[in-house]
């Protein structure tokens, strides 16, 4: 499958590693409360959430070459 401009799989996946971090691990934690295991889903969403950020960092952010200007 190959997309065109800025939907491409990268995008796609930082997309869906958000979504499912954000709102998967969100809707996860107020299921569980809702049962009763509040300690649980919250366990549940810092998880999920940390687990998002970790793996945006390692992926996208880390190899990026940040410097500034070389001065002679």
């Amino acid at each position: 499958m190959e997309l065109d401009g800025y939907l491409n799989r990268d995008t796609l996946l930082v997309i869906l590693i958000l979504v499912l971090g954000i709102g998967g691990s969100g809707l996860a934690r107020g299921f569980l409360a809702e049962r009763g295991h509040d300690a649980l889903g919250s366990a549940v969403f810092v998880l999920g959430y940390g687990t998002m950020v970790v793996l945006l960092w390692w992926g996208w952010i880390r190899p990026l070459d940040i410097t500034g200007p070389n001065e002679p």
